[in-house]
């Protein structure tokens, strides 16, 4: 084998400032009804952000993409992803049929809605036995919990993301304990 000196010219196009890292696959989905869904969604997103998770989002609806969603559901364990989260509004079905099509752990999120968002949560909550979704809170708060368990998930089997989740729980414990009231 040849060994090649720093001095010698860089063998590729690219070079050491402007080579490229491989992007990561992204190992949680973010899927919601409706664009309107976003603002809440959007939440899961910036949580598994901040914990370093590769995730992407798309709009997918149980009752407008039927084939689509099913599709993405069917092939989602292949193409690398562990974890899907489902967000939606009113009849709240997307989570319940993407669990349909797919062995994959599915967390479902009610979003608000003109019922407070107490349609979507039972609509979510009330699978029937043999498809599971795990459901989570009305709304923001739902979203970031379902990232948030979207992490310990993964963080069973990725000691590196075990210890950023212990990170994040300890820096949120010390946030609570710092807190002063006023007065």
């Amino acid at each position: 084998m040849i060994m090649k000196h720093a001095y010698m010219s860089w063998p590729f196009p690219e070079n050491l400032y402007t080579l490229r890292m491989p992007e990561s696959k992204p190992l949680v989905a973010i899927i919601m009804g409706s664009k309107s869904d976003w603002d809440t969604m959007r939440n899961a997103v910036e949580t598994l952000n901040q914990l370093g998770v590769p995730n992407e989002a798309r709009v997918l609806s149980a009752h407008r993409t039927p084939d689509a969603t099913a599709e993405f559901a069917r092939g989602a364990a292949d193409r690398g992803l562990r974890v899907i989260i489902a967000g939606a509004g009113g009849a709240a079905h997307l989570a319940g049929v993407i669990a349909a099509h797919t062995w994959l752990p599915v967390l479902g999120v009610p979003i608000q809605s003109k019922l407070q968002g107490l349609d979507s949560l039972l609509s979510t909550a009330q699978m029937p036995g043999g498809i599971p979704v795990g459901t989570l809170a009305i709304g923001e708060a739902g979203a970031k919990n379902a990232a948030l368990l979207a992490v310990a998930i993964l963080a069973t089997s990725d000691d590196a993301l075990r210890q950023e989740l212990e990170a994040f729980r300890r820096k949120q414990s010390e946030a609570v304990l710092a807190a002063k009231l006023p007065g």
